[in-house]
């Protein structure tokens, strides 16, 4: 599990769960256990969070039964009714998270290939990872991969 700035920085790592793991159970592990130190939101700010997602205070998730993915909307006419707009707008914004995750597969193929590894090592491959990929949106913004990904409205 990870969480990511509008500028695709990445804010937090979890990777202590197998892959097979259930999402949700993953989520609430990672924001109540105070160890993990997730850093939470203040005031009126929150977190979107996948439909897999418990919807709780800090965290929005999308409404389920409606249209959600970018490109369940290409082509598709106007949005019914206000939920629907209301995901469109949450898979708008989410798509960030989406890029983000592009660009590490696309820079460490490693990831890809990680249940190869020993799970202790399958733990330290990520954060090694995304620290290096933030070391690099840091000092090189205009790389181009960041650059490939970031096109408004790429749908994935």
């Amino acid at each position: 599990m990870l969480t990511c700035d509008f500028d695709t920085k990445i804010t937090f790592v979890y990777s202590v769960w197998e892959a097979n793991a259930n999402d949700s159970r993953v989520f609430v592990d990672a924001v109540t256990r105070s160890s993990n130190n997730f850093p939470m939101l203040r005031g009126n700010q929150f977190y979107l969070v996948d439909s897999e997602y418990p919807n709780m205070f800090g965290f929005v998730a999308p409404y389920r039964g409606q249209r959600y993915h970018l490109h369940n909307y290409v082509g598709r006419g106007r949005l019914c009714g206000k939920e629907e707009l209301f995901n469109y707008r949450h898979s708008s914004r989410c798509n960030i998270i989406e890029c983000c995750i592009r660009v590490l597969k696309a820079r460490f193929p490693i990831l890809k290939l990680i249940t190869n590894y020993s799970l202790s090592r399958q733990r330290q491959i990520p954060t090694s990872c995304y620290l290096t990929n933030n070391f690099i949106h840091q000092e090189h913004a205009l790389d181009k991969l960041f650059v490939e990904y970031s096109e408004e409205n790429m749908v994935f």
